[in-house]
């Protein structure tokens, strides 16, 4: 028998049991579209990681001070203390000092209530420096940024976040008007570009004003002089690792520390911080993908009872065939096409109901999913070896038959 009669006659097959055979490539499709959507699922929420932590800046080191503890002896954590001060910034940004990095950026920040026209709005304040855009990598939509001579003499300005100004005024062409912190009207000089979110913060839920003013005008207290983070820009993509040594050196140094465990700060780069991020999500997308396996275990095994059943049903065909002259492997190949049929209808179905399931499931579960080709071309590959590997055990027994007793069997 010819390969091509062996196929029509392996379709025939399958479909004359239209039914039977569409529940067990339900079994294997689940299993595929499952397998695709874990993956791409895997592979959007790193992509989504990514970005969000690309967003913060380029070629960013971003340190923060070490734990406090207050009068009581808790101790609060990392971040928490009081030990990078704008000292520290003007030391790092010092070309003499730290050759390799290319811009630093000191934040100090606060949570105010901001009033406007009978309006009040809760946002992160941030105090900082002319350079924070560059370090930041943010743009403004309307307006500018304030300039040196603001932080010198400590203006009363202030740029706000897209979001913080839709909250407060319902528009975003609100430069010049007046918005009150800590009963003191500032003006407001710029409103950001939108930049989307960062982790846990909304990067368009923000309120920028001088470093300066920020120390003395909105904070206050002993520790005017600390800063909350400072962002340490490396000169080039190829510097980062020496802005690295570079800034943990001098920081060690300002601070009278000789013992690197010691340090009361903590360096962490974009590098490190999505290598973490990947990790993480590596690891849950490879037992996701496994427990989506187990489907496509069941599927075969699917496969392997309904081609039992066909060998059964089919005892006296096969007698019939053997009688005429049909060799064992002529048998045992017609079943394993039929097997991988069905196994391939599944891979195909499932491929094909993942990719779409992939392109709508994003808009409603607010995530990425990116469709790996080579997941989807690798499912399809699957599912015709489990339609092939469950029908080896029915296909030989089929071939086994003896044709006498395959003829009298009833």
């Amino acid at each position: 028998m010819s390969w091509t009669e062996t196929l029509r006659t392996g379709w025939s097959a399958v479909r004359a049991h239209g039914l039977r055979s569409a529940l067990t490539v339900l079994g294997i499709l689940i299993g595929i579209a499952a397998v695709i959507l874990t993956v791409g699922l895997g592979l959007g929420t790193q992509k989504d990681v990514s970005e969000q932590i690309s967003s913060l800046g380029s070629n960013l080191l971003i340190v923060t001070p070490g734990s406090s503890t207050d009068s009581s002896g808790v101790r609060g954590g990392f971040g928490s203390g009081a030990t990078l001060t704008q000292a520290d910034a003007e030391a790092l940004a010092s070309s003499v000092n730290a050759p390799d990095v290319g811009g630093v950026a000191a934040e100090k920040t606060t949570s105010l209530s901001l009033e406007a026209n009978d309006t009040n709005w809760t946002t992160s304040v941030t105090g900082t420096t002319t350079s924070w855009t560059d370090v930041r990598s943010r743009e403004l939509a309307v307006g500018s940024f304030f300039t040196d001579d603001d932080v010198d003499s400590s203006a009363a300005v202030v740029v706000l976040g897209t979001e913080t100004a839709e909250e407060l005024f319902g528009s975003t062409n609100v430069v010049g008007q007046t918005v009150t912190i800590s009963d003191t009207d500032f003006e407001i000089v710029g409103v950001l570009a939108s930049a989307g979110a960062s982790g846990d913060s909304d990067l368009d839920d923000v309120a920028i004003v001088p470093l300066t003013t920020a120390s003395e005008t909105l904070v206050g207290g002993t520790d005017r002089t600390s800063v909350s983070t400072i962002y340490v820009q490396a000169a080039s993509t190829d510097q980062l690792s020496a802005a690295y040594q570079e800034s943990t050196n001098l920081l060690l140094n300002l601070h009278g520390i000789t013992d690197t465990d010691s340090a009361d700060f903590t360096i962490n780069s974009q590098d490190s911080l999505v290598s973490t991020a990947t990790a993480v999500y590596r690891t849950l997308t490879v037992l996701l993908t496994g427990i989506a396996g187990l489907s496509l275990l069941v599927g075969g095994i699917g496969v392997m009872n309904i081609m039992l059943v066909s060998v059964t049903e089919r005892t006296r065909e096969i007698g019939l065939r053997k009688a005429l002259g049909a060799p064992p492997w002529a048998i045992r190949r017609q079943f394993l096409v039929e097997a991988t049929i069905l196994g391939l209808a599944g891979g195909i179905i499932g491929a094909g109901l993942g990719i779409v399931a992939a392109h709508t499931l994003p808009s409603l579960l607010d995530t990425s999913i990116v469709v790996s080709g080579a997941a989807v071309a690798g499912s399809v590959v699957v599912a015709m070896g489990i339609g092939l590997v469950f029908g080896v055990y029915p296909a030989t027994r089929a071939a086994r038959l003896a044709p006498i007793d395959a003829l009298r069997s009833e």
